[in-house]
């Protein structure tokens, strides 16, 4: 089920961002910077299930490596240390962090050839696009 979102996806859009990162903590500077920042993500998995995505940009690289509904250790990108655990659900890929008795989730699905990311902290909501490069 993962196989659908393995590949180069290169972000198209991001709505709302600014206010999810102020919602989770990202202090302004952070934020100025996560703003006009358009990472690709780069989701590949091994034979033994591994998953790996990595959030390549010109600011940062961030990189997990994971297998679906086994908790690991997380740095984010803007250096939260987080309990992380993706599962598979309904066909989406979620990822939910929590750190310091908080908790967000992202969501990622394959809609109309698109990778859509929906990143949720509370009633805030963020939604990153990404189309799949050749």
């Amino acid at each position: 089920m993962v196989d659908k979102f393995v590949g180069t996806w290169k972000m198209v859009t991001s709505d709302n961002f600014d206010d999810y990162m102020k919602a989770i903590g990202v202090g302004f500077a952070t934020r100025q910077v996560g703003n006009r920042t358009k990472p690709n993500l780069i989701v590949a998995m091994d034979e033994q299930g591994t998953v790996s995505m990595k959030s390549q940009s010109t600011f940062k690289t961030t990189e997990i490596k994971f297998k679906l509904n086994e908790p690991f250790e997380e740095t984010t990108a803007d250096d939260r240390k987080t309990t992380t655990v993706v599962s598979l659900e309904n066909g989406k890929l979620v990822q939910k962090q929590s750190w310091d008795g908080k908790e967000t989730n992202i969501e990622r699905e394959i809609a109309d050839g698109k990778l859509v990311a929906k990143c949720r902290m509370g009633d805030v909501v963020a939604v990153r696009t990404y189309v799949k490069e050749a």
